[in-house]
């Protein structure tokens, strides 16, 4: 991965973050989609921690160049571990001391792996009464912030260098693959989504972008319920959502993804993630709806180690019922993102942002606790949010 900045680093931060970028693409087809058909994924896992080192080192970059992080700045973020990993990455490249907020709801094998990186672990041990973990987690950085002068927070949600991180990811896949007709991408802080669809949507006028929640997000206007799946969704509104650029959304139920990642493993020996699941399972329904010969890139946001004892555990699986079937051969259509609570995939093809949306002539409250996940689920058991 390029930096996008003119800064220069020492031979050994130029080898740390070379290792970022470039990462590589697959063709996935069967079982997924019939023979002479199917779609390329670009296998983000591939970079050391997963899709979120690409903002995690821009991120820091930038606020350096800025001078919102000074040299030697302690990073302080609230994360469960994707962007977490990034940050720990962007620490070592620059020289600065991270510490990571988080709940009880990380696994153990990520805060080993994340304190072996370097980063300091602090861990909320209770829920906000009203705004959950999330907001305890909030309380907490900034608490921290006031306790180390000179640190920053990078607040991927609603910072701009989060989406312009994508930018070389774009072009990796313009240059990988000449044309694409349609583009299939997780949402969650709206980081990746937004920020390659804004490069490909100008080189690629056409381009269909669609977009892919978890059941019980509130990103494309459905009401917060609890949530089982990590790395999309969110029961917040991140700002950096691109909602403009969206031509569809798909919802996908947990079930569903657990059985498209096994397959994925079984058949390509490629997978990944709830995300990776999602994506994949409307990514597969687009290779067998469109034309043969339409370009569908779908990525994928990381790899399966750090879901060992969920997605792929046996036991884990049938505790929550996610073995019972596979998913309907093509999605449910609802006209409107509020028409109705989605249960399973579900598609939608009018999109706009959920705070936009109105009955008669009343802006609809689509959320009235935005953290309600988080309230729900005492050891918060996924959202991108958590990241």
């Amino acid at each position: 991965m390029r930096s996008l900045t003119n800064g220069a680093l020492s031979s050994g931060q130029s080898a740390l973050s070379g290792l970022v970028g470039n990462t590589p693409l697959l063709r996935v087809s069967e079982p997924l989609a019939p023979a002479g058909r199917g779609f390329w994924a670009k296998l983000e896992g591939f970079n050391p921690g997963g899709i979120k080192d690409r903002p995690g080192l821009h991120m820091v970059e930038r606020a350096r160049a800025r001078g919102d992080l000074r040299p030697g700045g302690r990073i302080i973020e609230s994360t469960s571990g994707t962007l977490g990993l990034g940050l720990a990455l962007a620490g070592m490249v620059y020289g600065h001391p991270v510490t990571l907020v988080t709940d009880p709801g990380l696994e153990l094998s990520m805060t080993r792996l994340l304190t072996a990186y370097g980063a300091q672990i602090n861990v909320v041990s209770e829920a906000h009464p009203t705004g959950g973990w999330q907001q305890a987690r909030r309380e907490r950085v900034q608490q921290l912030l006031e306790q180390h002068p000179g640190s920053w927070c990078p607040d991927q949600y609603n910072n701009p260098d989060n989406v312009a991180a994508y930018t070389p990811l774009a072009l990796e896949l313009a240059a990988e693959m000449g044309h694409i007709d349609v583009l299939v991408c997780s949402v969650g802080t709206g980081g990746h989504s937004a920020g390659v669809s804004r490069v490909l949507r100008q080189l690629y006028p056409e381009l269909t972008v669609v977009g892919v929640d978890t059941i019980g997000s509130t990103i494309f206007g459905q009401p917060a319920k609890p949530r089982l799946m990590r790395g999309l969704g969110s029961s917040i509104y991140p700002r950096n959502v691109a909602y403009e650029n969206f031509s569809e959304v798909h919802w996908v139920a947990p079930n569903e993804a657990v059985w498209t990642c096994r397959r994925l493993a079984a058949s390509h020996y490629a997978t990944g993630g709830w995300s990776v699941g999602a994506v994949a399972t409307v990514a597969g329904w687009f290779a067998r709806t469109m034309p043969a010969d339409a370009r569908i890139a779908a990525i994928f946001p990381d790899g399966p180690q750090r879901y060992l004892g969920t997605v792929y555990d046996d036991d884990y699986c049938a505790a929550h019922g996610l073995l019972d079937s596979p998913p309907a051969p093509e999605p449910e259509v609802v006209g409107r993102l509020d028409e109705k609570e989605v249960t399973r995939w579900t598609r939608c093809t009018t999109v706009v942002d959920p705070l936009t949306l109105r009955t008669g002539d009343e802006t609809r409250d689509v959320a009235v606790d935005p953290d309600a996940v988080d309230t729900a689920h005492t050891v918060s058991e996924g959202s991108e949010e958590n990241r």
